[in-house]
């Protein structure tokens, strides 16, 4: 049976906490998401893409995470969203946060390639493993952002049994045919569904287009959220995946070292 999602394409206001999670409440509220089903917040969208540690970094357990956490209960829903938690040596961590549907949390990711050319090198430490969590009977994998670019970061998840990868994401307009095209190839080279969830509007330095898609293990976008703040809602297909991969078994081929 298909099984629903909601991409929050949120128009953050810049390092603006409390605006933005009454946005993403209203918004939510709207949809009005059924039981069960699995929310997803943009990288970062508390605050935009902003490398002021001052104004981002939190502790574990801080105001992001009790949002998630509201959020996950209140709709008895799945979450992911991204946060800057402390890291190494004064810096911070670009996290992904997975909070299940009573408030408890399922997994966190650390983004594992901070984006230099944007100075995130300099202020979020890298992290150095992919994780996966099971939802509706699928495994999924999160990532963030610049993660999208290296695909070795998404065959480790494969490796790891993901099935859906998810790449939450403050991809500039200018690159904006990067974005859909590498999504594009992450979901054909490892037979999964990819989604990427993007914010829209403009900050200090970058423009955003949005462009949350949700892509097919054909790499067929099937959902597409366009330019505006919006909640854009598909449903995932577990047997699609699997039947996709027993048809032509590249990804186990992938996974069993091509022997």
């Amino acid at each position: 049976m298909p099984i629903p999602l909601h991409c929050v394409q949120l128009n953050s206001v810049w390092e603006d906490k409390a605006s933005n999670f009454n946005r993403a409440r209203t918004l939510l509220q709207s949809t009005a998401p059924a039981p069960g089903s699995l929310i997803i917040f943009s990288e970062m969208f508390a605050t935009g893409f902003s490398c002021r540690l001052e104004a981002t970094l939190e502790p574990l357990h801080g105001e992001t995470e009790a949002f998630l956490r509201e959020i996950a209960c209140t709709w008895q829903s799945t979450v992911i969203g991204g946060l800057i938690t402390p890291g190494k040596d004064g810096q911070g961590r670009n996290q992904a946060l997975v909070i299940g549907p009573e408030g408890q949390e399922l997994a966190r990711y650390t983004k594992q390639r901070p984006f230099s050319l944007g100075g995130e090198s300099s202020v979020h430490a890298a992290g150095n493993h992919a994780v996966v969590f099971a939802w509706a009977g699928l495994q999924i994998s999160p990532l963030i952002c610049y993660d999208l670019r290296f695909p070795e970061l998404a065959r480790e998840s494969l490796q790891l049994g993901a099935e859906v990868l998810v790449y939450i994401a403050a991809w500039p307009v200018k690159r904006q045919q990067h974005w859909l095209t590498l999504l594009q190839a992450r979901a054909i080279e490892n037979q999964a569904y990819v989604i990427g969830v993007n914010r829209c509007g403009q900050e200090p330095q970058y423009s955003y287009a949005g462009r949350s898609v949700v892509v097919d293990p054909h790499g067929v976008i099937i959902a597409d959220a366009g330019e505006q703040e919006r909640v854009l809602t598909a449903h995932l297909d577990a047997d699609l995946v699997r039947q996709w991969r027993a048809d032509f078994p590249a990804a186990r081929d992938f996974t069993n070292g091509g022997l």
